[in-house]
């Protein structure tokens, strides 16, 4: 009962009775899948928090080490992140809010000890670019603080969503060269928008175009105000202290930790002078107004004061829906960069998808105290790293000196100048600039995606943000498409390679025509026998690029073969209406061989899809047409069972020559072949599985083929034990190309095709 229907099921389905060829099934794939699943759901938990891994071995060695950091990068991070508020056109506190919020709850889900969680330039520029977005669609209707926080809310929530489905790959998507053209473009568009606030002008919009802001500052030059006196102060000052304390540090080895140290405090040293000259100055001269004579911090509040649940209403989230997606790219886009940097730096490896699941609870939890978006700063993590950092635990110092300076030391941010903050500013974002010798690797690498990093910059320029990061991955997107739709293909040959010390020799396979940049363009390289092609592809042979392979082997054969049946006597009206011939063609082919096998080199191909074997099923048709014979196909080094699984299932590999010459694997309506073909191409086999009208003729053929290719793969390649590599079922898969020619080669003196055989010609 049971063996009947499954032969009713074949029959349906168009599956040959006879016993198959064993092949991969989605069986074995499931049950690698879900293989101990009690276990990998508990790995799976537990991965959820690294801590576990690392803080049962903590010791005072890794202690001491995380407290010189953790204080470091704290005394860093309070004035950043108050500054970095500025840019997301916030409240000061708000950033220290992020600040504390990142690096306490990151070192509790990390897998790098290097990275810092807090407010960034980048992100806080497009956070106050979300913010102008809203308030000019629904001016009035909601707070600064709040769209920020909502930001923080559904973007965390989605990066988090990212990493639990472990679809951290996405993010590898987008390229280097991309990352560092956004990078630098908001760079320049973050110290162009600063500029204004170092000198003290005003009256324009400084979250226009890069271009119209530098253009708009320049114009102001005659309005500015003494703010400049503590801004270009404070600017130069801080690169005079990092200029001096590296020299200082080449020149005195022996010290050059110290200048480490005091170069590291140069932002929190340049801040207090000015504030205490801002006091100095200030204190005594405030008008009528209210005003004093320079723009200071004034007021922050002290402590949490914005702490509980998140105010999020929907409309707010409809209002901002269009701007969320580059949010969310730019929040975990730095920070993988950062990350990934910082690993492969100091011997460890990260993990994408637990980092965005660190991102993602880091702003979901922030939302409760009433942060915006935080993510890796590339600053405080170097930073970090050179301080000698030993574990993620080094966060949680830093936000105790958050905590400080929230609880203590707010009454003294009341005179910080606001000038003196773009100046850490300018000065912090002015490393992201990509430097002439990494643009110059850029070019030398890769000249396209040295186009695509200008690209990226000039849309962020000359437009946004939010265009330079679209427009860097959709460069990168198409770059790839192209790649995989048009790649490199080779017609190989042969060239024979001396051991002189060893006496012996082996035969590489390298194009017909080898690049002169590539090997010696003297070296000469022999073709394969007669009637034998073998053919290269250096990519995935999927439905992009399937009809490129076919084209190209079939115009090679055409090139290279003669035509099987002599056409010369044919009238115009016997001819097929693409085939005008040519009365000298029997004369320009007399000296071509006639095709016999043709081997293709798998070695680059790690997937096939339906697509590309009804290519290959093109192929063997043209080819088997115009040599007027069957063509044995030949593959060598097949990668992946599922690929073999591909090919026998159109009919390749199983020794065994092409008996229907026009069955498609993937037709595009029900009824096809038999009702699409004329009468001149229609199939001669009467069944489509059933055998041709000469039997015979087919069963010498497909036996003294099989035989050739299984003897050249036994002889050839073999383990110890003398047995066969290759499964005996598929005699025309191969190991090598080697051994791929030899069995083509020995194959090549056959009986008459069963086109001829079959014919009547008795």
């Amino acid at each position: 009962m049971l063996s009947q229907l499954k032969k009713t099921c074949k029959r349906l389905v168009g599956a040959a009775d006879e016993e198959e060829v064993p092949v991969i099934s989605p069986r074995d794939w499931a049950e690698g899948i879900v293989q101990d699943p009690a276990r990998r759901a508990v790995d799976y938990v537990i991965n959820l928090f690294p801590i576990f891994s690392w803080i049962s071995r903590y010791n005072f060695g890794w202690a001491s080490g995380d407290v010189i950091a953790g204080l470091t990068v704290g005394i860093v991070l309070v004035p950043q992140s108050m500054s970095y508020a500025q840019i997301a056109t916030l409240p000061p506190e708000y950033g220290l809010y992020s600040s504390f919020v990142g690096v306490l709850v990151y070192c509790f889900f990390a897998t790098s000890k290097d990275v810092s969680i807090g407010p960034v330039a980048v992100m806080s520029l497009t956070v106050a670019q979300i913010i102008k977005h809203v308030n000019d669609s629904h001016p009035g209707v909601w707070g600064g603080p709040q769209i920020a926080t909502t930001v923080a809310f559904i973007c965390g929530f989605i990066v988090l969503a990212i990493g639990l489905l472990r679809l951290g790959w996405l993010v590898e998507f987008i390229p280097a060269p991309a990352v560092s053209g956004f990078m630098t473009g908001s760079a320049l568009n973050i110290v162009s928008g600063q500029l204004p606030g170092l000198l003290g002008v005003s009256g324009f919009d400084t979250r226009a175009a890069t271009y119209e802001v530098f253009i708009n500052t320049l114009k102001g030059l005659p309005r500015t105000k003494l703010d400049a006196a503590f801004g270009i102060t404070g600017l130069v000052s801080l690169y005079l202290i990092r200029w001096a304390c590296d020299r200082l540090s080449k020149r005195y080895p022996s010290r050059a930790r110290w200048f480490f140290f005091m170069s590291v405090f140069r932002n929190a040293f340049v801040i207090v002078v000015l504030t205490i000259a801002s006091w100095l100055y200030a204190r005594h001269r405030k008008g009528s107004d209210g005003k004093y004579p320079i723009k200071i911090l004034q007021n922050v509040p002290r402590g949490f004061k914005h702490i509980g649940q998140p105010e999020i209403d929907v409309s707010l989230i409809k209002a901002l829906a269009g701007e969320l997606p580059v949010a969310t790219i730019i929040l975990f886009l730095e920070h993988i960069a950062i990350s990934k940097s910082f690993g492969r730096v100091n011997g460890y490896k990260i993990d994408p998808n637990q980092e965005l699941i660190a991102i993602g609870v880091t702003n979901t939890i922030g939302t409760l105290f009433g942060a915006y978006p935080a993510t890796g700063s590339f600053s405080r993590s170097a930073l970090q790293s050179k301080s000698g950092v030993r574990s993620p635990a080094s966060g949680l110092f830093s936000a105790v000196v958050v905590i400080v300076a929230l609880y203590g030391l707010t009454p003294a941010f009341f005179w910080i100048p606001t000038a003196a903050l773009s100046a850490v500013i300018i000065h912090a974002v002015a490393d992201l600039v990509a430097s002439p010798k990494q643009v110059y690797s850029f070019w030398r690498v890769s000249p396209i995606e040295f186009v695509i990093w200008v690209a990226s910059v000039l849309v962020t320029v000359f437009a946004t943000i939010e265009d330079g990061i679209y427009t860097s991955i959709a460069a990168s997107l198409a770059l790839l498409l192209i790649r995989l739709a048009r790649p490199r293909g080779h017609f190989l040959g042969r060239v024979t390679l001396h051991n002189t010390t060893e006496s012996s020799s082996r035969d590489v396979y390298i194009p017909l025509n080898p690049n002169k940049f590539l090997m010696n363009p003297h070296v000469k390289v022999y073709p394969p026998s007669p009637g034998v092609v073998v053919y290269r592809f250096e990519e995935s042979f999927l439905y992009p690029n399937s009809s490129l392979v076919n084209d190209s082997i079939v115009d090679y054969v055409k090139e290279h073969t003669r035509r099987g049946r002599d056409m010369t006597g044919v009238k115009s009206g016997d001819r097929p209406w693409n085939d005008p011939g040519n009365s000298s063609e029997a004369e320009e082919s007399a000296g071509k061989p006639i095709l016999h096998a043709i081997v293709l080199d798998f070695s680059a191909v790690s997937h096939l899809d339906t697509t590309g074997v009804q290519a290959l099923i093109d192929t063997r048709t043209e080819v088997e047409r115009w040599a007027d014979r069957p063509v044995e196909f030949h593959f060598a080094t097949i990668l992946s069972p599922w690929i073999r699984r591909a090919l026998i299932a159109g009919g390749f590999g199983v020794g065994t020559l092409s008996t229907h010459a026009h069955e498609e694997i993937a037709p595009v309506t029900r009824y096809h072949d038999q009702y699409i073909a004329d009468p001149q191409h229609a199939d001669p086999v009467k069944d489509a599985h059933g055998p041709p009208d000469d039997p015979e003729a087919l069963h010498g053929i497909a036996q003294n083929s099989a035989r050739t290719s299984t003897d050249g793969t036994i002889q050839e390649i073999s383990n110890g034990a003398g047995l066969p590599m290759m499964l005996p079922e598929t005699p025309f898969f191969h190991l090598d190309v080697g051994t791929a020619v030899r069995a083509a080669e020995g194959g090549v003196t056959r009986a008459p095709s069963f086109m001829e055989t079959g014919s009547d010609k008795s």
